[in-house]
């Protein structure tokens, strides 16, 4: 296996974007390209990225906009870009696509997207689903249109106010401050994440994993949901197109298991067949994080190997 670290310029055209490659040895069966997170960055998939590719499949990602290695100074972390972060991040994934076609010719190319990441997936799939050979969603919860746009009207009258660029606390609490609820009394504030002290630990202690996100981010990620889950935009995804959704059973994201399955029935109703789910008992966030981690990645290495 042979890692790869390089530079991709962003759609904005300002930002060199931090992309890292995990490539076989021998014959590549095909490719997936990792969206990660809010406030991480790609090489945290290094375990995962690491399997997959000693199991024959190319594994790619880039640091997202405001994101790890993606950011030119500390003002910009949770911070995507005008006019539109929504946009901008749909093109930079399309533009990590584009790459893997050019570099990886002929390949079956996978997308995975975890937390705000499977909400970005959910979008893309919604306008890029055509050639991809499927999708797994990560970590992903289902909100209503009123609550979103609730989310979408606070940011909005704050920044009017503050600037897209202001970290809101208020905000922040809004869409976060309840995570760690069912966890408490917590050992930090990140149990939430996973049953897996180290892993929450190192999370905690490092720089590029304890940011507020800007109000342009939260626009950003709000707006995110809203188109994923427009019913006229579900319409758009190819009807054969494989999705394995998967989940802990006590992500608070999720609702404890209630988003992942609304979002299952919701693409069940628009006509999407070729689907399975699967909600590990006792995870919690991130299952490709949790201590039963080897079980979750030989799950979707039989998923990516179904005929």
């Amino acid at each position: 296996m042979m890692k790869k670290d390089s530079k991709l310029l962003s759609s904005d055209t300002l930002t060199e974007l931090h992309m890292v490659e995990w490539i076989p040895e021998g014959e590549i069966k095909g490719t997936v390209q990792i969206v990660h997170g809010m406030v991480e960055f790609i090489d945290r998939y290094d375990r995962f990225g690491r399997f997959l590719s000693d199991n024959g499949y190319a594994v790619i990602g880039i640091d997202l906009l405001g994101h790890g290695g993606s950011v030119k100074d500390k003002d910009s972390y949770g911070y995507f870009g005008k006019p539109d972060g929504n946009e901008l991040l749909m093109e930079d994934i399309h533009k990590v696509r584009q790459y893997v076609e050019d570099n990886y010719k002929g390949k079956p190319h996978y997308i995975l997207g975890h937390s705000m990441g499977s909400f970005l997936t959910e979008e893309y799939i919604t306008r890029h689903g055509k050639g991809l050979a499927g999708a797994i969603i990560s970590g992903t919860g289902y909100q209503s249109g009123a609550v979103v746009n609730a989310g979408l009207l606070i940011t909005g009258i704050i920044s009017l106010f503050r600037g897209d660029r202001y970290r809101s606390r208020f905000v922040n609490n809004l869409a976060l401050g309840s995570n760690n609820k069912a966890f408490e009394p917590a050992r930090t504030r990140n149990d939430w994440l996973t049953k897996d002290e180290e892993i929450v630990d190192r999370y905690n202690e490092n720089p590029l994993n304890n940011f507020v996100f800007t109000l342009n981010g939260f626009k950003t990620l709000f707006r995110a949901i809203k188109e994923a889950h427009k019913k006229s935009n579900i319409d758009r995804i190819p009807k054969d197109l494989k999705i394995f959704i998967i989940s802990g059973e006590k992500d608070p994201v999720g609702n404890f298991g209630e988003g992942p399955r609304k979002l299952w029935e919701v693409y069940q109703k628009r006509g999407i067949e070729d689907m399975f789910i699967k909600l590990y008992e006792d995870d919690r966030h991130e299952v490709l994080n949790e201590t039963d981690y080897m079980d979750v990645q030989n799950d979707i290495l039989e998923w990516l190997e179904e005929e």
